[in-house]
């Protein structure tokens, strides 16, 4: 597929439309017909050949996602529509999510009645979502589940989603090596929704990653995924701690608030670390305008690659550089550290928050 990547706009380059940001896992996809293997080749151990790219079986593939008021979900609304029209085989039906978990149930609830192939979901809530993904599963429907987790894996396909508690652990990570060995830091957690397992992974994994530096976390906060909301607890977070040395902010587009009030307070004394990999905290990095100093990614790519990969799964192919002949159950993607040192190399991924 990645033949098809020099016709993409910019635009789609930035939001990932052929899912470079996805560890790769798609953009080699092909069949599984052997291309000029070795007769000697044993078949548990072989190169696969052919062009998954190429029109195939048509299909038509369902798509719902929460409204797109929030930078990284419109990113994955936009990668997931963009992916889709690659591909002449595909018919696209994207179905409004609702304002909540129950609307969305209802929404899918008509498009299973509608017999798609496949569908695509990123749910309001994966444990509200369950049923709906059975449902479909159970009238022969395949379901990507994307992001946020069904709590029965036999609601789903295809689970791919982003490292939460590697993110966690990765902001741990680089925010304890910064410090340097200081003496009783304070260190600061911005949370997104508390409810959500993503939301407690990312958390489990950043105090697992302190706790190996034998620092621990001095001051949590909890906000919405909003810039509104991160404003909004981040001036309660700043009024209660006169001095922080350092702050982890589990979304961008929450941190966009969180900025807002650290310098509405005109505070100075801290860095910061930001979550998801936006564009806007990118550029930030680089120009060192403000206190974010790193950002640790959790890329809408994974639309894109959860589009190309329910084709396959539709089409009944598998994967490059894997000999199995299905895709796999499970995908999860890496969460990397972008700091001032490596950030042109992410700008080109970077969703606008």
């Amino acid at each position: 597929m990645a033949e098809v990547l020099p016709d993409l706009s910019r635009r789609r380059l930035l939001l990932g439309g052929a899912a470079v940001g996805a560890a790769a896992l798609v953009a080699g996809c092909t069949s599984n017909k052997e291309d000029n293997a070795d007769s000697g080749t044993s078949s548990q151990t072989r190169v696969n050949g052919g062009n998954n790219a190429a029109p195939g079986k048509a299909l038509t593939m369902g798509f719902s996602a929460p409204a797109a008021d929030h930078g990284w979900i419109r990113a994955i609304t936009d990668n997931a529509r963009k992916q889709a029209a690659l591909y002449s085989d595909v018919t696209f039906t994207q179905v409004d999510a609702g304002a909540d978990a129950p609307a969305q149930i209802a929404a899918l609830e008509t498009l299973i009645q509608q017999k798609p192939d496949v569908i695509v979901l990123l749910p309001q809530d994966g444990a509200q979502l369950t049923s709906a993904g059975k449902g479909a599963m159970e009238a022969g429907i395949p379901v990507v589940n994307l992001d946020r987790e069904f709590s029965d894996a036999s609601a789903s396909r295809l689970l791919i989603k982003g490292d939460n508690y590697g993110m966690g652990f990765a902001a741990g990570t680089y925010i304890a090596g910064k410090l340097g060995g200081k003496s009783n830091p304070v260190i600061a957690e911005i949370a997104g929704i508390d409810s959500l397992p993503l939301t407690q992974d990312r958390s489990r994994g950043f105090k697992d990653a302190l706790a190996v530096h034998s620092l621990k976390v001095t001051n949590r906060v909890a906000a919405q995924f909003t810039a509104q909301s991160g404003q909004d607890v981040t001036a309660n977070l700043l009024q209660a701690a006169s001095h922080i040395d350092a702050i982890w902010n589990h979304d961008d587009d929450q941190g966009i608030g969180v900025l807002a009030a650290i310098k509405q307070a005109n505070r100075k004394e801290f860095f910061m670390v930001g979550g998801a990999g936006s564009l806007n905290m990118m550029q930030h990095i680089k120009a060192g305008d403000t206190p974010v100093v790193a950002t640790v990614t959790y890329p809408p790519t994974m639309a894109s690659s959860a589009v190309s990969l329910a084709r396959l799964i539709v089409q009944g192919k598998g994967m490059s550089d894997l000999v199995e002949l299905q895709v796999p159950q499970q995908i999860v993607l890496t969460s990397e550290t972008i700091t001032k040192d490596n950030v042109d190399k992410y700008l080109p991924l970077g969703f606008e928050s």
